[in-house]
């Protein structure tokens, strides 16, 4: 009897000698026709500890090596879908100087006038009258001219609850004509 051969995914590399192989099979649905993909896991004996998660491999099927373990790794079918990862400890001289040109660049945006402000002067004449002067664009404001504030709004009070609604007055029902008793007939 031939054996049998899957193709799939290395979920994990984790165990000894042991590799989990996730194989997707795609069926159409009974009731609806949809396509859909079902997957199952199968523990796959690797001798070497060669394959790691993300490659492509094939698996046979093979005489039970422990509990789980009844197939093994034929070979690789494609590579995995990994970048390098570079790791460097502490900071390097390029990061640094990048770091220090960025918060320069913060502090400079945050002390630069975003308008230019009207200033305000106070001359001193016999009637005592306020002039205003427009800013030349390229002197910052001085911190005085900043003095006068708009006045602030009062907190808007919350309205007051309504009354409950009343249910519509509904008109009295009709009722309907008594029904008269008959009369007792008494023994007489």
């Amino acid at each position: 009897m031939p054996k049998r051969v899957l193709s799939g995914t290395v979920v994990s590399d984790k165990g000894d000698k042991t590799v989990v192989v996730r194989v997707e099979r795609r069926v159409k649905h009974p009731l609806y026709g949809k396509i859909i993909r079902l997957s199952k896991k199968y523990h796959a004996h690797d001798q070497d500890n060669a394959y790691r998660a993300g490659e492509q491999v094939r698996i046979e099927e093979c005489a039970p090596i422990s509990k789980l373990k009844t197939w093994s790794v034929i070979d690789r079918i494609g590579a995995a879908k990994a970048a390098a990862v570079e790791i460097v400890e502490g900071p390097t001289a390029e990061a640094e100087a990048a770091a220090e040109a960025a918060v320069a660049a913060v502090a400079k945006e945050a002390k630069a006038p975003k308008k230019a402000p009207v200033e305000k002067t106070v001359e001193e004449a016999p009637a005592a009258v306020e002039t205003v002067e427009a800013a030349p664009a390229e002197e910052p404001a001085p911190v005085e001219a900043k003095e006068a504030k708009p006045p602030k709004k009062a907190p808007k009070k919350e309205p007051a609850k309504a009354p409950a609604k009343k249910a519509p007055a509904k008109a009295p029902a009709k009722k309907a004509p008594a029904k008269k008793a008959p009369a007792k007939k008494g023994k007489s």
